[in-house]
């Protein structure tokens, strides 16, 4: 089958590599631009780009190129835009989307489902159509969500489940989809607000906010990322550090990686014996 890629981000890679290396001919690539990233403030192309580039495969910002490219059918992980239309009027679209639809439609589906302490996640194969992840379903396939587990690291393995899947239904057809059942929630991108570590909430909810990566708080009055940490049985008064456990609205919240500001990535008992005492938040 003659294929058009359109993605964006890393976890849009492992299907491109799978579909460059299958049988199907992806004959287009659309990509979001270049973007200025980085202390340099250099053009920096997407993960999907840079993929691309070694494959001699055409690669396009303009998601009308589609239309003209004389392909069968887009396939879409994680591009970043909704498709218009007169797009999808003219070539036929499926979308790998990392949840169960329809719960967690939207831009953030793995870090909202952390954030809520779901146990089970997955990857649907669905008929792209105009809506906000809307379309009927070719197929779902689910995984649980390990306990400690990141938002990078569920995103990494959801990926792999992605590119399985879409090769796989390509491979024996597609078939008819389904509509989509049950009660629909929505994935609203992360806000830096739902990144602050709130210690007057319970040890549970901010571990699970430390899971969606870049989580933060304060330190004698300078930001302090913490990457990893768990919830624990018991701890001091909230905001207050002992040892490497700050108290919480229920227990407390083991620190085990922390990045204090303008420094690398360190064991949270190294950074603590250097700060004696200190109140964590404002």
């Amino acid at each position: 089958m003659r294929l058009a890629f359109l993605g964006s981000p890393a976890a849009a890679v492992t299907t491109l590599e799978r579909l460059l290396g299958s049988d199907h001919d992806v004959a287009l690539v659309v990509t979001q631009p270049d973007r200025r990233r980085g202390r340099g403030n250099e053009l920096i192309p997407t993960p999907v780009k840079q993929a691309a580039v070694g494959h001699g495969v055409r690669i396009t910002e303009r998601v009308d190129d589609v239309i003209d490219a004389g392909v069968d059918l887009g396939v879409v992980v994680a591009f970043g835009k909704l498709i218009r239309p007169h797009v999808l009027d003219a070539v036929p679209m499926v979308n790998a989307h990392f949840s169960l639809l329809p719960r967690w439609r939207g831009a953030a589906p793995v870090e909202r489902a952390i954030l809520a302490g779901d146990t089970e996640t997955g990857v649907c194969l669905m008929k792209l159509d105009e809506g906000l992840d809307t379309g009927p379903v070719y197929e779902c396939v689910a995984t649980p969500i390990a306990a400690e587990e990141s938002a990078a690291a569920l995103t990494a393995r959801l990926a792999g489940m992605a590119a399985q899947l879409v090769v796989d239904r390509l491979d024996r057809g597609l078939g008819e989809p389904v509509p989509q059942q049950g009660e629909a929630t929505y994935a609203a991108k992360i806000d830096p607000a739902d990144l602050v570590l709130d210690f007057g909430r319970p040890a549970a909810e901010e571990a699970r906010r430390v899971r969606i990566g870049r989580a933060w708080t304060t330190a004698n009055g300078r930001r302090l990322i913490v990457w990893r940490a768990r919830a624990v049985a018991g701890g001091p008064p909230s905001g207050v550090l002992s040892g490497t456990t700050v108290g919480t609205a229920d227990g407390g919240l083991e620190l085990l990686e922390v990045q204090p500001e303008g420094k690398g990535r360190m064991p949270a008992d190294a950074w603590a014996r250097g700060v004696g005492a200190v109140h964590l938040g404002g």
